[in-house]
């Protein structure tokens, strides 16, 4: 198995939409579609899409986590870019079909089947800046995965941007391409001038997530997060790590807070990223105004590690869903 997202299995689930409705979904083999170098989503950025995984257990049986949530998210995403909304039914029939569909091509635990819905307008119009794609395509595509961190996890190291947003103020929820574009050349520079590994966006000093996931601070008994304001992500590891918190008795606490503050937190916090594909990722340290400051000891926090292993041991069927996330599908 190749790098995180590199591999992919044989089939993936299908439907286009035109004339005001959706196709009934199809399997086809994973491979090229037809596309024509007009389509509204190649000009005007018309696309979203999610990110989910599938488990194969030890008794043998294929489970889901989370996954009306992802459905649900997904709409609202359409919804903010004006495509063609699929309705739950017709989502929550194709993300089981392309599971299983793949079923023999699931790895054991602890790997897993990374799971990627994704639409995007494909009207073949250029004039069709100031309206929205009449036409879509649907599809899920499925890539068996591994653990995310290939050398073994460590904390990771960031730099404060007050200068830059990840994304406008109300459409940082929205999980589309264009957000992760636009973040991509600051992170570079990151790297290449700091060796971070991602940017904590700060505008204004006020702290709001990465590039790519989530961000939380936790301060004695209290998590801290920014709140959903339109501007991040609603992060589904992002809740589940919240309710996990809260069963456990630590004070969970979504607000706004600056960059002044987060720096005056670090030496006695953890800090950690949050997202499906890594799950939870430690942060080690933080850079800013040219200074490193070190989250803690600078190592990966305990709390970190546990709320880890947490989440994934329901996910794996090692511990008990009491919130009831898994749903069994085959």
């Amino acid at each position: 198995m190749g790098a995180f997202g590199k591999d992919f299995t044989s089939l993936m689930a299908f439907s286009r939409y035109s004339d005001n409705q959706w196709q009934t979904p199809s399997l086809q083999p994973l491979d090229d579609f037809k596309l024509t170098p007009a389509s509204h989503v190649l000009h005007y950025a018309s696309t979203c899409f999610e990110g989910l995984k599938a488990y194969r257990w030890a008794d043998g049986r294929i489970r889901l986590f989370r996954y009306r949530d992802n459905i649900k998210r997904l709409r609202a995403s359409a919804k903010a870019l004006c495509l063609p909304i699929p309705d739950e039914a017709l989502l929550d029939t194709m993300i089981k079909q392309a599971v299983l569909a793949v079923e023999s091509e699931i790895p054991d635990l602890p790997k897993s089947l990374y799971i990627r819905p994704t639409l995007i307008g494909t009207e073949t119009n250029i004039g069709a800046a100031g309206r929205a794609s009449s036409e879509a395509y649907l599809y899920i595509m499925t890539s068996p995965v591994g653990d995310y961190f290939s050398g073994g996890i460590r904390p990771l190291k960031l730099l404060i941007d007050e200068l830059n947003m990840r994304s406008t103020p109300t459409f940082g929820q929205v999980k589309t391409g264009g957000n992760y574009a636009a973040a991509l050349s600051s992170v570079i520079r990151a790297r290449e001038q700091y060796g971070a590994d991602q940017v904590l966006y700060c505008p204004q000093g006020n702290v709001q997530e990465t590039g790519a996931a989530n961000f939380f601070v936790l301060k004695s008994k209290t998590l801290i997060t920014k709140k959903l304001d339109g501007s991040i992500l609603p992060g589904i590891t992002r809740d589940s790590i919240m309710q996990l918190a809260e069963n456990q008795g630590f004070e969970v606490v979504e607000r706004d807070f600056t960059v002044k503050e987060l720096i005056s937190w670090l030496p006695e916090s953890e800090a950690f990223l949050s997202g499906t594909a890594a799950v939870i990722s430690p942060v080690g340290h933080l850079i800013h105004n040219n200074k490193t400051h070190a989250v803690g000891n600078g190592e990966i926090g305990q709390h970190t590690l546990a709320f880890r292993k947490q989440l994934t041991d329901i996910q794996h069927g090692q511990a008990e869903d009491n919130n009831s996330w898994i749903t069994v599908i085959s």
